[in-house]
C-alpha cells in the first residue's frame, strides 16, 4: 500500500512508524527541515543542541516509552532519559512532595502526608481528596473546571498555589479556572492510581529529535521542506497536492488541517468536522534556556518556582539540563508573548528570581558553589500555539474522519488526555490502526 502521513511531529511520526510495521510505502511530509514538530532540537549559535520547548515525561507515558525501546533497541532506554520517582519541591525548599517506594497507591499517599510545607489539615484535605476521586472512578461532571472542583473539595489557597495549580498549568496549560477538571483527572489517575513507576518523572537527556524522532524518519520516506496545500479525500483515494496515494493520516495542527483539507464533496459529517477544527483556541508555552558562566547544580534536577510577576519573576519551572552542567531552562506555561519584553531586563529578572529562591534552600546553605552563576547567552522561545486550550466542553475530532481512507492524528484528537506528548503518541497509534482496518475491510 502507498500511504502518506502529513506533519512528522510526534503523532505524525508514531502514525507512520505504525504503518511502516504493516509493510506499507510510508511517505511523510513536514514543512520544517527537521523531524520532531513541536518537540524538536533547535540549534543555538551558543548552545549548541537546544529543545523548541522543554518536556518532562512520566511514567505513565506507556506507548511513548514502548516507541523508544522498538526504535532505540540499543542504547538502553535508561541512556536517553534520567529517570527519577516522582518528586515535586520548590526551589527554595520550603515545599517538598516526594512519593515513598511503596506499593501504589500507598507510595503517593505516603507523598502526600508526609509533604513538607503543608499543614496537617492540607495534607489530610489532599489525601482525602485524592481517595474521593478514587472512589468516584475519576470521573466528574462534563463541565467542571479544576478551579470548581478544588473548591468542592475544599482545598486551601496554599495547597493549591503550592500543588494543584503548579500541576494544573503543567499538564493543561491552561488557568484553573479555566481548565477541564475530567482533563486533569485522567493525568493524575494515570500516574497517581496506577504502578508506582508510572508516576516517576523522565527528563530527556538528549535532544527531542534525537530521543526518537530522527530514528523514526529513518524508517520512511521523508519529504522535509514541503508545505503542503491541499489534502483532497476521495472514495478511492486521498491526493496531497496531486499526488494520490491509497489513504492518508492527517497529523497537522487544527488550524492548518482546517486551511488544507479540500474534500471532494462537503457533508453534515464533514461539515461538523469543520466546525470542530475551528473551535479550538490556542495557549502560548515560553521556554528560557541559559546558557551559565560555570557548571551549577541546583538542589534537585526539577525545581517549582515562585512566581511574582510585580517583580518580573514569572518562571514557573526550573529545570537542569542533563546534556550540559551549564545550562538550565525555565519554563512559563500559559504565557504572554515575552518576546515583546525587554530582553535584557527579562532575562535579568528570571536570573534574579532563580538566584533569591535557591539560596533560601536549605541544601544551599553554606555552600560557596549554592549561587547560580552568571548568565553569558540565553534563548528564549514563545511557542503562540503550542497547546490548544484545554476547557471544558470542548469537543475534540476522532481519530477517524468521515472519509475513511483518511485518519486524523494529533494530541488534539479524542485522546482523554490534553495537549501532552503521550496523547500525540497514542493518537498517531490509534489514526494508522484505524486507517489500515479501514482499508482491509474494503469500507475506504
Amino acid at each position: 500500500m502507498k500511504l502518506a502521513v502529513v506533519g512528522a511531529g510526534w503523532a505524525g511520526l508514531a502514525a507512520a512508524v505504525a504503518l511502516k510495521a504493516t509493510g506499507a510505502d510510508v511517505t511523510v511530509f513536514e514543512a520544517a527541515p527537521l523531524a520532531g514538530g513541536r518537540a524538536r532540537r533547535v540549534d543555538d549559535l551558543n548552545m549548541g543542541a537546544i529543545d523548541n520547548g522543554q518536556h518532562l515525561l512520566l511514567g505513565a507515558y506507556t506507548e511513548t516509552l514502548a516507541l523508544l525501546k522498538q526504535l532505540h533497541p540499543e542504547p538502553a532506554v535508561s541512556n536517553l532519559l534520567e529517570q527519577t520517582p516522582l518528586h515535586l519541591e520548590s526551589a527554595d525548599g520550603a515545599f517538598r512532595l516526594k512519593a515513598a517506594n511503596l506499593p501504589s497507591p500507598f507510595h503517593t499517599l505516603w507523598a502526600l502526608l508526609n509533604a513538607r510545607g503543608l499543614s496537617w489539615h492540607e495534607r489530610w484535605l489532599a489525601t482525602r481528596m485524592i481517595v474521593s476521586l478514587k472512589q468516584k472512578r475519576w470521573q466528574v461532571p462534563e463541565r467542571l473546571s479544576v478551579a470548581q472542583l478544588l473548591e468542592q473539595h475544599h482545598q486551601s489557597a496554599g495547597l493549591c498555589r503550592q500543588l494543584w495549580t503548579p500541576l494544573c498549568l503543567a499538564s493543561l496549560n491552561t488557568a484553573c479556572d479555566q481548565a477541564c477538571a475530567q482533563l486533569f483527572l485522567n493525568v493524575l489517575r494515570d500516574s497517581l492510581d496506577a504502578p508506582r513507576a508510572h508516576s516517576d518523572m523522565l527528563i530527556p537527556c538528549v535532544d527531542l529529535t534525537e530521543l526518537w524522532p530522527q530514528a523514526a524518519a529513518e524508517t520512511v520516506t521523508m519529504r522535509y521542506r514541503h508545505i503542503v496545500r491541499d489534502v483532497c479525500p476521495a472514495p478511492t483515494s486521498v491526493t496531497i497536492d496531486g499526488e494520490a496515494f491509497e489513504g492518508c493520516v492527517l497529523a497537522t495542527p487544527p488550524y492548518a488541517c482546517a486551511r488544507i483539507l479540500k474534500p471532494s464533496e462537503n457533508s453534515r459529517a464533514s461539515d461538523t468536522l469543520m466546525a470542530q477544527l475551528e473551535a479550538f483556541q490556542y495557549r502560548a508555552i515560553a521556554t528560557l534556556t541559559l546558557q551559565l558562566d560555570a557548571a551549577w547544580h541546583p538542589p534537585h534536577s526539577v525545581l517549582l518556582l515562585d512566581e511574582n510577576p510585580l517583580r518580573g519573576h514569572l518562571g514557573q519551572w526550573l529545570f537542569k539540563r542533563p546534556q550540559a552542567n551549564d545550562q538550565v531552562t525555565v519554563v512559563v506555561s500559559d504565557a504572554a508573548d515575552f518576546l515583546k519584553h525587554d530582553r535584557a531586563s527579562f532575562v535579568d529578572k528570571i536570573a534574579t528570581q532563580i538566584r533569591e529562591q535557591v539560596q533560601r534552600h536549605p541544601n544551599s546553605r553554606g555552600h560557596s558553589q549554592s549561587t547560580m552563576p552568571g548568565v553569558k547567552a540565553h534563548r528564549l522561545i514563545v511557542e503562540k500555539r503550542a497547546t490548544f486550550a484545554a476547557v471544558p466542553g470542548l469537543q475534540r475530532p476522532r481519530n477517524q474522519s468521515p472519509w475513511p481512507r483518511l485518519s486524523l492524528a494529533g494530541d488534539w484528537t479524542d485522546t482523554g488526555y490534553p495537549a501532552v506528548l503521550e496523547g500525540a503518541v497514542r493518537s498517531g497509534n490509534q489514526a494508522a490502526k484505524t486507517l489500515i482496518e479501514a482499508l482491509r475491510s474494503g469500507s475506504a
